[in-house]
């Protein structure tokens, strides 16, 4: 369902929270939700709001071609639903995704009323079930192409130093020979594609659950891994403890493998700039960006990373 938010043809305005916000503001008149007491809880890749008059999430891509990526989100949503595998659901009475003001928006069940993460053990154990499930064929699951995302990151950077640009590209160009040389030892299918303790919640029964299925896709299951890992090992995020809980319950420590360094390397860069993203609107994001980029460049600790 599109619905386009103005004159045909007219420019999308920029991600902000107020643009954002007028999207919301269509987005539930459209669906018959109240908009009273809505609360934004991220604005990143998507502006995530909690409604206070129902349980319900609105969530908001930023980029303006993510229809198909959210359709099959929804799709995996669904079929995730007849599995009984603890993931988010969508709303079941609302036509979704919709296309509003430019934005693609979905519309999904709140399992909580305030924000508590799981722990990485059942992480692992959520991660371990996927990877042993056998996706339809009607969901059209695409191939993950990590430098498909690093090229298109790099492409759409604003108001960054044409030094720091020169240096990422060439990095992503070093990265991507070193990523095509990696002998994968996992089964190759069905990953969550950016799976960490962010996207992994307690619902209100005390359930752990898995969100965020935009990246869901075909690929070495070592990408499921790598976050985790590289957050305890390069970040300080998880203590050794936690790390060593979150290898028990999957059964592989991706650290022995020695391909890891090098995946470690493409998946903190794809954060990178991701972040490089977000840096002209945010002075946040922007100073955080710098700091990464220098440490890259200057094979520095990344212990002074901050999530986001």
């Amino acid at each position: 369902m599109v619905s386009d938010g103005g004159e045909s043809g007219a420019r999308v305005a920029e991600f902000t929270e107020e643009s954002a916000g007028a999207v919301l503001r269509e987005a539930c008149a459209s669906a018959g939700l109240d908009l009273a007491g809505a609360e934004l809880l991220r604005l990143g890749s998507n502006a995530v709001y909690r409604l206070s008059t129902a349980p319900v999430i609105v969530r908001i891509a930023r980029d303006t071609g993510a229809l198909e990526e959210m359709q099959r989100a929804v799709g995996v949503a669904r079929w995730l639903e007849t599995e009984d595998f603890p993931a988010t659901r969508v709303l079941g009475d609302v036509e979704q995704p919709v296309v509003i003001g430019g934005r693609v928006v979905t519309y999904w069940v709140n399992l909580q009323d305030e924000v508590e993460y799981a722990r990485l053990d059942e992480l692992a154990d959520l991660l371990k079930w996927l990877h042993w499930l056998e996706e339809p064929k009607s969901l059209g699951m695409p191939y993950f192409d990590p430098f498909a995302k690093v090229w298109g990151s790099l492409r759409t950077l604003d108001g960054v130093s044409d030094a720091d640009r020169t240096f990422l590209e060439e990095r992503a160009g070093e990265l991507n020979k070193a990523y095509s040389r990696l002998d994968f030892v996992l089964p190759f299918g069905l990953i969550h594609g950016d799976a960490s303790i962010g996207n992994i919640l307690r619902s209100r029964t005390g359930q752990a659950v898995l969100i965020d299925l935009d990246g869901f896709a075909l690929a070495p299951r070592e990408w499921d891994l790598v976050q985790t890992a590289l957050f305890y090992e390069r970040f300080g995020w998880h203590t050794r403890t936690e790390y060593e809980s979150f290898v028990h319950h999957y059964g592989f420590d991706l650290m022995n493998w020695p391909g890891y360094p090098a995946l470690a390397d493409v998946r903190e860069l794809m954060m990178t700039l991701w972040l490089g993203q977000q840096a002209s609107a945010k002075a946040k994001s922007a100073e955080e960006f710098s700091r990464r980029v220098g440490d890259i460049r200057q094979g520095g600790s990344r212990r002074n990373w901050q999530p986001f």
